[in-house]
């Protein structure tokens, strides 16, 4: 263990608090722990320092905090919502997944997936109610990063209703309605049932809805589609695939609509759409994450 190097005078200025709290930490024994921490202490004096905040100001900080934690539940997720809209889900994003070796790129999970979708077969709907809307299917193949299908991948997919209302949001939805899980066929082929979907804003009766307010921004996500596709060997691959106007993507509150994962939806003289879509996976480890909700709101 690291002798901690104790400061040998007491804080007497607000230079002497930074390294006063670094040395505190000196015998962390997880590296990357520390590693961490010392960046967040490092940049968030860093950050009080220059913004200067009052204490009525800080204050007001603390209240934020607590509101993000008490409007968290088992159907909401404001912690993530509040990283969403503040751009920081987008770069995290960014930072793990390049898109470099040719795979599809990613975006974000949000914080609407609970995990747990209903199995299907392929072309299957996950319409699991009366729910307004045109007919949309949604089909494609799942490759690898050198062409070949694969087959046996799976689609978690899941999306709002026309409405704007995730099923969990809605108390008048089926349980998990616009949610389902899929599997490729030999050929590495998939078929998705489903409505087209629309633009919505994110919840505005949070913490995260008074922040927007109080910037003047637009509360709408471009209307999109989400997806977890995964297979052996495989980094998994988390995405939206959007269907939008150019000022709707350019304006998502979350920042996370990318020119790659534009889908082309054609509507068909039925008045039906469609939309095709491979997905390409590069070689890794598959891992999935945590589902940041449990089930409905309520």
């Amino acid at each position: 263990m690291n002798i901690q190097t104790k400061p040998k005078t007491l804080i007497t200025s607000e230079a002497d608090v930074t390294p006063f709290v670094l040395a505190a930490m000196e015998n962390t024994d997880n590296a990357r722990l520390k590693e961490i921490v010392t960046s967040l202490v490092t940049h968030l004096h860093a950050f009080v320092r220059e913004a200067r905040p009052t204490e009525e100001e800080f204050e007001q900080g603390m209240h934020i905090l607590n509101s993000i934690g008490q409007a968290t539940n088992d159907g909401h997720n404001e912690a993530v919502l509040y990283a969403d809209i503040l751009g920081v889900s987008t770069l995290i994003d960014l930072i793990n997944n390049d898109g470099m070796q040719g795979e599809t790129m990613s975006a974000l999970l949000g914080p609407f997936y609970r995990g747990e979708a209903p199995e299907c077969a392929s072309g299957d709907s996950i319409v699991r109610c009366e729910t307004p809307g045109d007919r949309l299917v949604l089909k494609g193949r799942v490759v690898s990063t050198d062409g070949s299908p694969i087959a046996g991948a799976t689609l978690d997919v899941w999306q709002a209703s026309p409405d704007g209302l995730y099923e969990n949001q809605d108390p008048g939805q089926a349980d998990h309605n616009l949610r389902g899980k899929f599997t490729t066929r030999e050929d590495g082929t998939y078929e998705i049932v489903s409505v087209k979907p629309a633009g919505y804003p994110i919840p505005m009766d949070t913490p995260a809805g008074d922040l927007i307010r109080a910037q003047n921004r637009t509360p709408m996500r471009p209307a999109h589609v989400h997806f977890i596709v995964s297979a052996p060997g495989c980094k998994t691959l988390v995405t939206q695939i959007f269907s939008d106007t150019e000022e709707a993507l350019l304006n998502d509150v979350v920042f996370g609509a990318k020119r790659q994962i534009a889908g082309d939806l054609v509507r068909l003289e039925d008045g039906s759409y469609t939309c095709e879509y491979d997905f390409v996976l590069k070689p890794g480890v598959p891992s999935f994450p945590e589902p940041p909700i449990k089930g409905k709101v309520g």
